[in-house]
This record gives structure tokens, sequence and C-alpha cells, in this order.
């Protein structure tokens, strides 16, 4: 089977997490693919597979004789897709010989378009898969899940020669928890690669480093005939400390290494609101002062307001893991090698973002992100080829084959 058509039964499955972290899994429909996912590795004759109180589904391919003595690596992706935008009754849309144009999502009246998105041409004769315009697609990461799974069928089918392989799907990715569970002692690598989105020639080991912030704002309503020097407007303090805020300094206006704020959620009337922030730098010391300017904005606002009209949480989600391979890049390098052999030029991208890769590194098991061909992730936007992912496929058999 083609990584593309596993892609396809995948993203069926609705498997959004949530911003609640009071459990792992943010939500119980991540056991359905979990459990999917198991009993086709079952299926393809993959040892010690289970599905944890966690979701985290767990499979394992022996060292082929005489490759014992080859590092085990690890292959991870994850399960969920984001929840803030439907993941909920995904019905992709498969063009064959793609012409490299305009393409119009179902009737949602949305439109792929070569102006928003310029590399579309370049995917010209490929079979492309897109959402209908109403869901994203979920190849964020069911393409990293079924270029795995595939990578398992064609090892034990063609009977190449390996190490030993650990394969993990991990729960909650998108909301910044899905490594934190993940058992490391069994899953037994060496060393591990997510396989996460991008195009297939790139691989990335610089992350930024990460927080979720939260604002809770408690006003004083009184009423407005008789509100002078007396009410205050939780809305307005709310809007207040988004104003503090540096402008320039939001995700539309930075790029490449370049931080930022990010404001998420915001609710709110006179008598109480919340905001809800991301915080991201690729600098430690940036991403530091980052949060110290959280921090002083919350003092000034108790300070003119009275205290505790405004509460700030800080939680820190994940470091930048470059911090780590820095001492392992021969990691990297044979990623690298994989990617050549393919006939790609290997391309070294920063993440404006995160991977499980960015915790795991930190927990002791150092883990870059590898492409899985998906674009224009998060969104209705978002879209594949069949092609790309039979690259990524054989880009993992060079990986796993090296040795």
């Amino acid at each position: 089977m083609r990584a593309y058509e596993r892609l396809i039964k995948y993203v069926q499955v609705h498997t959004a997490s949530s911003e609640d972290l009071s459990k792992t899994p943010t939500t119980g429909r991540q056991f359905d693919l979990a459990r999917l996912l198991a009993d086709e590795m079952r299926a393809l004759g993959m040892e010690d597979v289970s599905v944890d109180g966690h979701a985290y589904a767990y499979g394992f391919l022996p060292a082929s004789p005489g490759c014992e003595a080859a590092p085990c690596i690890g292959l991870i992706a994850h399960l969920d897709t984001i929840p803030d935008f439907s993941g909920e009754n995904v019905r992709p849309q498969v063009y064959e010989n793609y012409d490299g144009g305009d393409v119009l999502l179902g009737e949602s009246g949305r439109v792929l378009s070569v102006k928003d998105f310029p590399h579309l041409p370049t995917l010209k004769g490929r079979t492309l898969i897109t959402t209908d315009g109403t869901t994203v697609l979920g190849a964020d990461d069911k393409a990293g899940v079924a270029e795995i799974m595939t990578l398992c069928e064609r090892l034990i089918a063609e009977k190449r020669p390996h190490g030993r392989v650990a394969v993990c799907f991990t729960p909650d990715e998108e909301v910044g928890h899905g490594a934190s569970l993940l058992d490391l002692e069994r899953l037994g690598a060496d060393f591990a690669y997510t396989v996460d989105g991008g195009e297939p020639n790139t691989i990335n080991y610089e992350t930024f480093n990460a927080a979720g912030a939260h604002w809770e704002i408690r006003g004083f309503n009184v009423h407005p005939g008789s509100a002078k020097d007396k009410m205050i407007n939780a809305a307005l303090v709310a809007m207040e400390i988004n104003a503090l805020l540096p402008a320039a300094e939001r995700p539309e206006h930075t790029e490449d290494h370049e931080g930022f704020y990010h404001l998420t959620e915001m609710q709110g009337n006179v008598a109480e609101a919340s905001l809800s922030y991301i915080i991201r730098d690729h600098d430690a010391a940036s991403f530091s002062a980052r949060e110290k300017t959280m921090r002083q904005i919350e003092k000034y606002i108790n300070e003119k307001y009275g205290a505790g009209t405004a509460a700030l949480t800080i939680r820190e989600q994940y470091r930048n893991m470059a911090e780590k391979l820095a001492e392992r890049m021969d990691i990297v390098e044979r990623a690298e090698r994989a990617i050549e052999k393919a006939g790609l030029t290997p391309e070294s991208v920063p993440i404006r973002g995160g991977t499980d890769g960015a915790q795991l590194s930190f927990r002791g098991l150092l883990c870059p992100n590898l492409g899985t061909g998906g674009y224009a992730c998060h969104g209705p936007y978002e879209h594949i080829t069949a092609e790309d992912m039979d690259t990524m496929v054989e880009i993992l058999l060079n990986l796993i084959e090296e040795d």
C-alpha cells in the first residue's frame, strides 16, 4: 500500500486534541487512531505492539540477522490534529495529474491559489491531496504516521536489512504535551527522528523555546451612571495588556529566527476577561526576556488597578533542541545522507514551532525532525502530494538501512 492511501484512511479518524491539559490524552478520540495503528502493526508482524493508558502506540521491528550491532532508531509521529480548526468529517480531495493551477476546495468557497501558495506549479503532474475547504487535512501529522507505517511494511515485505526499529505514535503534540509521557525505556532507541511536516529534503534541529501564557482579569462592575472613579472594565484592561506588548513582535510580522507573542484567544466583559498567548523565541535569553516582559506587565496592571486585578500563569512547553543536538551532529548528518541518496539536496530549516523531538531531546533521546511533504498545515489549505510521500518513505528506508 502506498503511503498516501494510508493517509486518506487515517485522516478520516477525528483526533483533534484539546488545550485542557488536565489529562493525557486530552481527548479520548485519539485512542481510536492509536488502536487502529496497533492493529495494523500487529497485522504487519511487528513485535511488542501496545497502546498504553495515555494513547501512546508502540511497535518494534527486531534487527535483521547480522545487523544486531546497528543502533536502534526510533521513528515518531503524532496522532492529534490542532484543536482550533475542525478536524472532524475530513473529506480529502484527490487530483491525479494536477495541472499546477488554482484549486477550488469543494463547495467551501475557498481556493488553494497560486497567488497565496506560489510553490503549487512545482507540484504539476503529481497526485495532489487537499481538503474540501471546511477542515484541516490532517497530514500534520497523519502523513508522518502513514510514511512510518509504509516504511515498516516495506522493510518486512522486502526483507531489507536493518537494525532494530522502534516506532511510537504520540498524542497531544499540537498542544505541546506529546512527548511528556513517552516511555523512553520502553522505546529503547539510541536516537530518534520525528516525521512531522515540511518538504522531503528538510531536516530540522532548531526549534523555538516555547511557553503558554494565560491571563485572568478581574474587573469591578458598577452601574455606568455612577461608575466614575469606581469601575474597572476587565475587557478594557485585557485590551490594555495586549497593547503593552510590542506590535511588531507578532507572528504576522516575524520570520526565520525572530520570536513573537501570539494572542490565541480572548474573552471578556466588564466583570471578567481572559487572554491566552503563546510565547516563542529561538534564543534562550530572548525567550527569558519575553517571559519577564509578561511579568512586568502583570506587576504594572496590579499596581495601576489594584492587587488581584490581573493574574498571569506561564507554562513552559518545550525548548530549542539545537542546544542538545549540537553535541551529536552525526545524527543530523545521517539524515542528510539519506536525503541525498534519494536525489535531493538537504536543507536545514529552523522550525517556527516545535516537535515532540524538542521535549525528547531534553529528556535524553536526541530527536531531530524530518519532513513529510506536507504544506500549509493548521488550516483548510493544507495539502500534500502522493509522490512526496513516496519520496519520504525512500528517505526513511535510506535512514534505516545505512548501517
